[in-house]
């Protein structure tokens, strides 16, 4: 199994200011459509085909990959992006919380298997070192919160 994790804080130093509100309008509008937010071609499809409440699934292409996921939302906390068609199975989650000094993070963990894979084996090793290195999920929290910064900035948000 892959198990990764990794917290920014929201505002750093230097950084134009974001509400809780407007990080989540941002994370929300990247799991509705990655494309506005992943590197040019690297998200080839993305769009929802089921809305509820609580709830949207959407269908992409991802580096190649297609995949289904039911996408949770617990409003301005909580994302989960469960992993339902893909090469990958299991839950990523995109929280919102304030630390102890009442400063806005961003947080993400996930807990994944790679389908049809060996547990453990050289392809999932791969994976969480990927996951756990300089361009991974830590990068990728950084890259959401400025392109939600450069939205804004266009009205867009």
């Amino acid at each position: 199994m892959i198990y990764s994790t990794a917290t920014v804080p929201v505002n750093p130093a230097g950084e134009i200011p974001l509400t809780r509100e407007q990080v989540w309008k941002g994370l929300e509008l990247k799991a509705r459509d990655a494309r506005l937010f992943l590197p040019p071609g690297l998200c080839t499809r993305c769009h929802v085909t089921e809305e509820s409440a609580t709830h949207f699934v959407r269908e992409a292409t991802i580096a190649g990959a297609d995949l289904r996921e039911i996408i949770t939302l617990e409003p301005q906390r909580k994302m989960t992006f469960f992993q339902a068609t893909g090469p990958r199975e299991g839950a990523i989650v995109n929280e919102l919380f304030e630390d102890e000094s009442g400063a806005l993070q961003l947080k993400f963990y996930c807990y994944l298997g790679l389908r049809d894979k060996q547990p453990g084996g050289p392809e999932e090793q791969a994976e969480q070192a990927q996951f756990d290195s300089d361009k991974g999920y830590k990068a990728a929290l950084l890259s959401t919160l400025k392109r939600t910064r450069e939205l804004l900035a266009e009205g867009k948000l």
